[in-house]
């Protein structure tokens, strides 16, 4: 067995603290901004990048996060926690019969919201590949979908962290936004496998009808049989271990299980978590003092280790192109908040609630990180476009917490009057 060197150790353990204390200092600077702690996460991440600490001094910023290595390995194995955990948390949130409540709105919401920007984004990169600096490819059936899906995500953990940091998670704008993300990660999650099929990198070992039928059968065998399930051996845990280290224990054995199951269908291992954690979160017997533990603990440690590691690895300054950073935001943002306004003005939503749904579905991460990467290691897009996909899922998450505020402080002014 391999192991690590003392001096691999040592960069290792340099490499968690200086994440954890950059990620710390920028968090609290942007909440004195009134801007959720996650903006200053992921800004901490591109000053510790190659973007300023490599541009100031390459052999500090090489030997401190090196590209290539088992300390790079183990860090990413890491990171890879970190968001699994972090759509746990963010499961264990969700209060499921508000969830359900929601019913005909969050399916509004979720529908347009999906599928106006997945179509705009495949036009426009299939008629017009020139405004990403494309002249010909070889697979455009492949790129334009990958274009429109990733445009069409609502990325689960940043929002789920901006609504808390925003304090209104648990309120009926926050649940009806996570219920909408919920459907759409369901439907964003099969799309994203077959364009891995297509790409020839499905994750899993099975087919991809395969993967789309146990993907179903999961979520709702989870939500349903699951949830019964674990309501019934929570109990019993609580009885025979000790609290709350034998729950919390239990809890993550839930959470790695499921999320290994659902990796290894091919669906990715944060989907897992994420459904594991709201049939777990929504049991009586998952006392809310079990859940704050949680809470704090993976959204101190874990969380801002995954968004600091978002601008750690990417050059914004060599790799940068104006008019494909420019093309993708403007694509992402007005295609999304089209698609989420309508959405809810269907369900029955007031135009200020609307607005700020419409903002808060416009948040973009982690999978369009994950698509982004392995469709730059296929060389289905250039580093430039990968670069640009960064910069636009940075851009979603500055602009919609403040715009959500603005739009609830809007709609509250206007009852007043």
């Amino acid at each position: 067995m391999h192991h690590l060197d003392h001096m691999e150790i040592v960069i290792l353990l340099i490499q968690l603290g200086m994440m954890l204390l950059s990620a710390r200092l920028f968090g609290e600077l942007a909440r004195r901004f009134h801007q959720p702690m996650v903006v200053g996460e992921i800004l901490a991440g591109v000053i510790l990048g190659p973007s300023i600490l490599g541009m100031i001094d390459a052999d500090i910023y090489e030997s401190l996060f090196p590209l290539t290595g088992d300390t790079s390995i183990v860090l990413e194995g890491i990171i890879s926690v970190s968001v699994v955990l972090l759509l746990f948390v963010a499961g264990m949130e969700v209060e499921l019969d508000l969830v359900w409540q929601q019913g005909k709105k969050a399916l509004y919401i979720s529908l347009f919201s999906l599928f106006v920007p997945l179509l705009a984004g495949f036009l426009i990169s299939y008629f017009a590949p020139a405004l990403f600096s494309l002249e010909s490819m070889d697979d455009k059936l492949v790129f334009s979908l990958f274009i429109g899906t990733t445009l069409s995500i609502t990325a689960l953990p940043v929002i789920a962290r901006i609504l808390m940091d925003l304090n209104i998670f648990k309120t009926k704008i926050g649940m009806l936004i996570i219920a909408s993300a919920m459907i759409i990660d369901i439907l964003g999650w099969i799309i994203f496998t077959v364009i891995l099929s297509m790409m020839g990198e499905n994750s899993g070992s099975l087919s991809v009808g395969h993967t789309i039928v146990l993907t179903l059968l999961f979520t709702i065998s989870m939500l349903t049989i699951g949830k019964s399930l674990i309501n019934r051996i929570l109990p019993w845990i609580n009885r025979t271990f000790a609290w709350p280290g034998g729950l919390l224990s239990i809890a993550m054995v839930f959470c790695f299980f499921a999320a290994a199951f659902t990796e290894y269908i091919g669906i990715h291992a944060i989907f897992g978590a994420f459904i594991i954690g709201v049939a777990l979160g929504d049991s009586e017997h998952m006392s809310e003092r079990a859940k704050e533990i949680v809470h704090q603990f993976i959204n101190n440690i874990f969380g801002p280790l995954f968004f600091v590691s978002i601008g750690l690895y990417v050059n914004f300054i060599t790799s940068f192109n104006l008019l494909i950073v420019t093309v993708l935001i403007i694509l992402a943002v007005t295609s999304k908040l089209i698609g989420s306004y309508f959405g809810a003005r269907l369900g029955g939503l007031k135009k200020h609630q609307s607005l700020a749904i419409g903002f808060g579905m416009n948040t973009h991460g982690t999978l369009e990180v994950i698509l982004g990467s392995i469709a730059l290691n296929n060389d289905l897009i250039t580093k430039e476009i990968f670069v640009a996909i960064v910069i636009m899922v940075i851009i979603s998450i500055l602009i919609s917490a403040p715009l959500m505020k603005y739009s609830l402080s809007l709609g509250k002014k206007s009852k007043k009057k």
